[in-house]
């Protein structure tokens, strides 16, 4: 009896060990993984996605994430090209592209890809001036993507995007700057001024003309004047005097002061100059 329950316990043992052998040797890989196989430590290559068998102890297996990562880059202090000290935080989009050598080539190529950003950020940030980090951000957010995937790309790492995100700015430049854009909003406004009154010159300078060649216009011209008043119900109309009457009248005084003027009396004669 006691040998045919030590079978049974032998048995039981015997299961459990190729179970647990089987379950070591199969591998289950989700359609965006890849696992990475080494054998006796020497890299075999990436297999995966779906089933697939290994051979226990002396395969080992490294999950790799094939989905793109969002690397959220913190505020970074930073002086500008023209010594501007702002804070400037970024975020990073990457994915793996070849899984064997994002385990071989590097330790951590989630760690590394977040430090090459941060130094990279600083080091693009600390060559452009301030008004090219506010005006000209997508050249920025590019020339960053282009160096940090360089760097990467031995890594099999590919760096898709990267964006800056805010840009914070002391105090005192967030005044200079809006005194500048007040200033720069006067200078457009007198400048506008100045052409309506350019403008209107031209415009008043072509209706005297056109007016000086037919008197009876500005004629015209003052009874309109006096019929817009009129419509306003003022109390107080000014009627406006013609200009050829002043003329008429000044014409007629001057005529009559000629003919009240005195005669002018004549010189007195000269006396013979003495003969010798």
């Amino acid at each position: 009896m006691g040998t045919f329950f030590g079978s049974l316990l032998n048995l039981a043992l015997l299961l459990l060990a190729i179970f647990a052998v089987a379950s070591s040797a199969i591998k289950i890989v989700q359609e965006y993984e890849r696992g990475v196989i080494f054998r006796l430590g020497r890299l075999v290559g990436a297999k995966g996605p779906g089933l697939f068998f290994i051979i226990p102890i002396i395969d080992r297996m490294v999950r790799v994430d094939l989905r793109v990562v969002t690397l959220d880059v913190p505020s970074q202090e930073v002086i500008t090209k023209d010594n501007v000290t702002v804070k400037v935080n970024a975020v990073a989009y990457f994915r793996v592209v070849d899984p064997t050598r994002a385990i071989v080539a590097v330790e951590d190529y989630r760690r590394a890809t977040y430090q090459i950003s941060q130094t990279s950020l600083r080091s693009v940030l600390g060559q452009s001036e301030l008004d090219e980090l506010l005006t000209h951000r997508d050249a920025i957010n590019q020339k960053l993507q282009q160096i940090i995937d360089e760097q990467t790309e031995p890594w099999g790492v590919k760096v898709s995007i990267v964006e800056v995100k805010d840009v914070e700015l002391p105090e005192n430049m967030k005044r200079a700057m809006a005194i500048q854009a007040q200033a720069e909003r006067e200078r457009r406004a007198k400048i506008i001024n100045a052409e309506g009154e350019y403008a209107a010159s031209q415009r008043l300078t072509s209706a005297a003309r056109i007016m000086s060649q037919a008197p009876a216009a500005l004629q015209l011209r003052y009874l309109q004047t006096l019929t817009e008043i009129a419509a306003d119900k003022n109390s107080t109309i000014i009627f406006p005097l013609p200009i050829e009457l002043l003329r008429a009248l000044s014409g007629i005084v001057s005529t009559a002061d000629v003919a009240a003027a005195p005669p002018a009396m004549p010189a007195p004669d000269e006396p013979p100059a003495p003969t010798i």
